[in-house]
């Protein structure tokens, strides 16, 4: 009898990336770094609520159309709407309002990215007693690297004074904010249509933000070239760009990478603020980044994908 031989699988082909799939997680943490640049640049012109307003609403008048128009399934529950109205003020009104106001009474744009950048870490330590994930022994030493780094850069020369502390005080509440509006979304919003989130989130940040730059702000805007460009890059490169990005990554199945990457922003930062403005970070606030990116890279690293 003859033995029939199996007949061998089709070998699988593996389509190689393209170049824009293989550049795109870089290019999205780029463009993450510049909103701090973006800050900085336009701040001199007007108030840091100001400021936001006005991105607040730009973002929100020119991404309804797109949202509008491209099939986006919107929430219908009144309760997941408030949900998302409350995100918006964590990650948008106290998260970039932290930041706005911080670099605007002094704190350089790359310690601000560094303090900021440390919201993986604190989130992982929170999921822990939040969500009940499982906080692996990586993750503790990211933690403890984490802190002990923002530590060293807090104690640099050019923040101990009484207006900078307070300054990196209020870019530590922008921090706090946006981890608690991350864990927020993961428990109330799982599943929200990213172009209505956009949408609402801004929607909901700039009427909370108008009403408080009238009231704390003169409201004033110089609009020279300088200011133009920065509120239109923040807006439209980094808000409209870096969404449309992300799309392209979660349609790809490379999103996953750009965490691994973001603990490079405080140093790209830092990078673009000594070139533009001329920044310069103490060897002890050096030390400190290098201690927070390996403690954030920790995190990540041994966190659960």
């Amino acid at each position: 009898m003859t033995v029939a031989q199996p007949t061998a699988a089709p070998a699988k082909t593996t389509v190689p990336a393209s170049p824009l799939q293989r550049a795109a997680p870089m290019l999205f943490v780029l463009l993450w770094s510049t909103g701090f640049i973006g800050a900085k640049l336009g701040l001199p012109y007007t108030g840091p609520m100001t400021f936001l307003a006005v991105r607040f609403v730009l973002v929100a008048v020119l991404t309804a159309p797109f949202a509008l128009l491209s099939g986006t399934r919107w929430p219908r529950s009144p309760a997941l709407l408030l949900h998302i109205a409350v995100v918006g003020l964590l990650m948008q009104f106290v998260y970039l309002g932290g930041v706005f106001v911080g670099i605007a009474h002094g704190v350089p744009a790359g310690i601000s990215a560094l303090i900021v950048g440390l919201q993986p870490i604190l989130t992982a330590a929170l999921a822990g007693l939040v969500l009940g994930e499982k906080i692996r022994p990586r993750q503790w030493l990211g933690l403890a690297l984490g802190l002990i780094g923002v530590a060293l850069v807090v104690v640099n020369p050019a923040l101990l004074d009484r207006d900078r502390l307070g300054a990196a005080g209020v870019t530590i509440l922008a921090m706090i904010g946006i981890t608690v509006g991350t864990l927020y979304q993961k428990r109330f919003c799982t599943g929200v249509d990213l172009r209505a989130t956009v949408v609402l989130q801004n929607a909901v940040a700039g009427l909370a933000m108008v009403p408080a730059a009238l009231t704390f702000e003169p409201f004033v805007i110089d609009w020279s070239p300088r200011f133009i460009f920065a509120i239109a890059w923040l807006a439209i490169v980094l808000s409209l760009g870096a969404t449309m990005l992300l799309f392209y990554l979660i349609r790809h199945g490379a999103a996953s990478r750009v965490s691994s990457l973001f603990y490079l922003t405080p140093a790209v930062t830092a990078v673009m603020a000594f070139l533009l403005f001329g920044e310069v970070l103490s060897p002890l606030a050096l030390v400190g980044m290098v201690l927070a990116a390996a403690g954030v890279w920790a995190v990540n690293s041994g966190a659960r994908t």
